[in-house]
């Protein structure tokens, strides 16, 4: 008999509706309907996109959330059935990881108050010397000083605090540890830490973990056995090298195309599965399998009125499709959707290829440029004859300054008249120097 075990467990939430009486007009099927077992010291690994009920059934292990139909057994005993001190008695054999580490740790506590609150409930420990000595020894197990019982959660990092949420759940020796998005707040670096922790303390002490989290790459390292959740059901479960290898669930098989190969070869001839649709919602789930309004594969005349049921196909691979032979063999073709290169998606083919029109733009580019230099190259004539008007008005020989000034008239486009007095030469002298002022500030 496995450790844990999960038959038909659906957690439903009433949706009420009225001023003066409330009245319930529907549900929201979070979890409808999981079966699945967790043998004794192995991790189970419980993967799905945003809104498919992962935390909500793991919650429900715990009974943080009533169930509404279904069993829990935890090594022989039906949690959904025990009464609200038996289960609270209970819950010493299992614990939970938050998601949130700062969120789950009360920020009025220290550290020590903050652990040593659920000893003291479940009577561990004769006194606080005794209490305190166990939780020095659960903190160097998971990497904090022992001076870190004094100090208040702000004062840790996101990593500190989540190996203080495990400390949390280690100093009350459980046999169940469910993780809820264990490192989705914590950095790369610091999520491989928390990782290696997990690992380590479950080798040291024989520890079982349910894994919750979207991260398949988080999943395929940590679990022996993976579970694919879709809108509050089990599609497909596998050992965790067989599940990676050769997936068999439509949903599956786009999931997997999604995550990114670190090697360029492979990479390059990866097809990408692109889904159609939106998910829908858990209040008015669609008839027949969830997931025939996306499935590439969907047949019309059995998926929209006949829920799978999840079956074994072989080496303790279960999936709940109608074809899954079929799809794997390659039988079925694509109904809808499509399916794309990883490498090329969004990408046109070929965008730096050049073509006619191109080449033909930039030959005209240069001749574009040569109008918009002509004009500063005609401004130098003008400039130069009014710089040899201003040297006649200065120079010394009044005949030659006249000579001079006589032929830079003639130049431009408006004569003078022959017999201009002095007062005209100094008036155009002078205006001759203003416009030379604002072209050379040009």
């Amino acid at each position: 008999m496995s450790l844990l075990e999960l038959d038909g467990v659906k957690v439903h939430f009433p949706i009420k509706k009225g001023l003066l009486f409330d009245r319930t007009v529907g549900h929201v099927y979070a979890v409808d309907g999981v079966s699945l077992k967790v043998e004794a010291g192995e991790t189970y690994g419980l993967v799905g996109e945003s809104g498919c009920g992962k935390t909500t059934l793991g919650r429900s292990v715990l009974r943080l959330v009533d169930i509404t139909e279904g069993s829990v057994v935890l090594d022989g005993t039906d949690l959904a059935k025990l009464p609200g001190e038996e289960m609270r008695r209970f819950r010493r054999r299992l614990q939970m990881v938050f998601q949130d580490p700062l969120g789950s740790l009360n920020p009025r506590q220290n550290i020590e108050s903050i652990l040593s609150e659920g000893m003291i409930a479940h009577g561990i420990g004769k006194d606080q010397e005794e209490r305190r000595e166990k939780i020095k020894a659960i903190l160097d197990k998971v990497g904090l000083p022992s001076n870190a019982l004094a100090r208040y959660p702000h004062e840790f990092s996101g990593g500190q605090r989540q190996r203080i949420g495990i400390a949390r759940a280690l100093v009350l020796e459980p046999d169940v540890i469910i993780c809820d998005e264990p490192v989705s707040a914590l950095d790369v670096s610091v999520q491989a830490q928390v990782i290696n922790l997990l690992e380590e303390l479950q080798e040291e002490l024989g520890l079982t973990y349910v894994v919750i989290a979207h991260d398949l790459a988080v999943v395929r390292h940590i679990s022996d056995t993976i579970g694919v959740m879709y809108l509050g059901s089990l599609v497909e479960e596998a050992p965790s090298d067989a599940l990676y290898a050769e997936p068999k669930h439509p949903y599956t098989k786009a999931l997997m195309s999604a995550v990114p190969v670190p090697d360029p070869e492979v990479e390059d001839k990866r097809e990408r599965i692109l889904l159609t649709g939106d998910l829908p919602s858990p209040a008015n789930p669609p008839s027949g399998c969830r997931f025939h309004t996306r499935c590439p594969w969907a047949q019309a005349e059995r998926c929209a009125t006949e829920r799978p049921e999840l079956r074994d196909v072989g080496g303790g691979h279960r999936v709940a499709c109608h074809y899954a032979e079929d799809i794997a063999s390659g039988k079925l073709r694509l109904t809808k959707g499509e399916v794309v290169s990883a490498t090329r998606e969004g990408v046109e083919d070929n965008p730096t290829e050049d073509t006619p029109e191109a080449e033909a733009a930039e030959a005209d580019a240069p001749a574009a440029e040569t109008p918009a230099k002509i004009p500063a190259q005609a401004e130098k004539p003008a400039e130069k004859a009014v710089e040899a008007e201003d040297k006649a008005a200065t120079a010394e020989e009044p005949a030659k300054a006249e000579g001079k000034a006589e032929k830079a008239a003639e130049a431009k486009a408006s004569p003078k008249p022959e017999a201009a007095d002095e007062a005209d030469e100094a008036v155009a002298a002078d205006e001759a120097k203003a416009s030379e002022e604002p072209e050379k500030a040009v």
